[in-house]
C-alpha cells in the first residue's frame, strides 16, 4: 500500500484527485498508476485502470490471475468492472468512497454472485493516512 500512496502523492503534486494504485504479482510490482483524468482529458484515466493496463502490458496478457491490486480509494463502478474483467485475484483498498464506491459503499459489484469471477477484498488499510491526503487536496481546491 505504501507504493499506492506514493502514486496518490504524485497525483496530488500534478493537481489530480490523489488516488494511486499498484498491481502486484508474487511480491513484485508489475503495474502502477495514479489519477490522470485532468492531464489526459480522459474520464477513464483512473489510477486503477492505468495500473491494470500497465500490468496487462507487463504480462502480455489481459488476464491478471494471481494479481493483487492495491488502491488508495475504493474503486468506482468502472474500475470495479475492470477488476472483475481482468480476473484480479485480490483487491486491497484504503479509504471508502461514499459517493462512487462500488465495492460496498454505494454498490457492491465485486461481490455479485452473478459474475463468473470472485475477487477477494480487504479494506481500511492506511485509511487515516489516505484520508489526510484527500483532505489536503480538497482543502487546496476550496482555498
Amino acid at each position: 500500500m505504501a507504493e499506492a500512496i506514493k502514486e496518490a502523492v504524485r497525483a496530488l503534486e500534478e493537481d489530480e484527485v490523489p488516488v494511486g494504485a499498484v498491481a502486484v504479482l508474487n511480491g513484485q510490482i508489475i503495474g502502477r498508476g495514479h489519477n490522470r483524468t485532468e492531464s489526459l482529458k480522459d474520464p477513464t484515466a483512473h489510477a486503477e485502470i492505468i495500473a491494470i493496463s500497465s500490468a496487462a502490458n507487463y504480462l502480455n496478457n489481459w488476464r491478471l490471475q494471481g494479481v493483487t491490486l492495491y488502491c488508495t480509494l475504493e474503486p468506482c463502478p468502472m474500475c470495479a468492472g475492470a477488476i472483475i474483467l481482468a480476473r484480479i485475484k485480490r483487491l486491497v483498498f484504503g479509504l471508502k468512497d461514499q459517493k462512487f464506491g462500488a465495492v460496498g459503499s454505494v454498490v457492491d459489484l465485486v461481490n455479485r454472485k452473478l459474475f463468473n469471477h470472485k475477487v477477494e477484498v480487504r479494506s481500511g488499510m492506511e485509511e487515516k493516512r489516505i484520508k489526510a491526503i484527500m483532505q489536503e487536496f480538497f482543502k487546496k481546491k476550496r482555498d
